[in-house]
């Protein structure tokens, strides 16, 4: 098994939330959000969440940010969703990726479910 990248194993959570959502807005993710959920749960750090045009772009996206991580030899613990395109989910320990559809965002509303956790504001140029 692969190692992490020497620069990339002292990353933190939030560190690799920023790299994700660049990632993200690179391929025009829309409504990116990125939640601090840092004690209201035990199975992660940060939620990015975020949504596409089409079903095709939320498996563009999800693509995207697996390649953009692989490239780092991080991998996904699991990822659910990618065929349908409706709503994918990556969780990279530290860090859950969620991305919708739109009508898809609306009905299961993570922003609401998870309205404790602290919305963290998306640097302009992370640290990559």
């Amino acid at each position: 098994m692969k190692q992490i990248k020497k620069e990339y194993q002292d990353k933190t959570g939030y560190e690799l939330a920023q790299i994700c959502a660049q990632a993200a807005l690179d391929t025009k993710a829309e409504e990116l959000v990125i939640l601090d959920v840092r004690g209201l749960t035990t199975f992660t750090d940060y939620f990015l969440i975020m949504s596409g045009k089409s079903t095709r772009h939320v498996q563009a996206l999800a693509e995207t940010i697996e390649a953009k991580f692989r490239s780092k030899r991080i991998k996904t613990s699991s990822a659910e969703g990618l065929r349908e395109g409706m709503w994918v989910l990556l969780d990279f320990d530290d860090i859950v990726v969620h991305i919708f559809y739109h009508e898809q965002r609306k009905f299961y509303d993570m922003e609401g479910l998870w309205s404790e956790g602290k919305r963290v504001e998306i640097e302009s140029t992370p640290q990559d």
